[in-house]
């Protein structure tokens, strides 16, 4: 089966997970894009953890879970977002000021919306979380 986008799947296996209350998931979706969500997600306390798991089949990922995603989802079509028009994405996105983080890739890597803010920089939205 052929999957339209990993990180798709992979953001919605991690909502029904947490919605379910188990505390952790194995996926066969594995990338680098992937692993940089998670770790941002990580970083600001959505996530326990993940690990890469190598086997013969192909690497996969053991994502451990908190319990404390609200939702979470990929934003598509990838908007482009300069560094004046971070709120009208906020606005559409996330529920209330300050509450969540948007995911943007930068010309300085993956970053959160508040990081590329400070920095000034634009990029694209990939995904959202509160």
């Amino acid at each position: 089966m052929s999957l339209n986008d990993p990180l798709s799947n992979v953001l919605s296996q991690i909502k029904s997970y947490d919605n379910v209350g188990k505390k952790e998931l194995i996926t066969r979706s594995n990338s680098k894009m992937i692993r940089n969500v998670l770790a941002i997600m990580q970083e600001h306390k959505y996530l326990g953890g993940f690990e890469e798991i190598k086997d013969s089949k192909g690497d996969s990922l053991k994502i451990y879970l908190l319990g404390s995603i609200n939702k979470t989802g990929v934003i598509k079509p990838r908007f482009s977002v300069k560094k004046e028009t971070y709120e009208k994405f906020e606005k559409r996105f996330l529920p209330a000021k300050d509450f969540g983080i948007l995911i943007i890739s930068t010309s300085e890597g993956m970053m959160v919306h508040t990081e590329a803010k400070k920095k000034a920089l634009g990029g694209r939205l990939i995904s959202y979380c509160y």
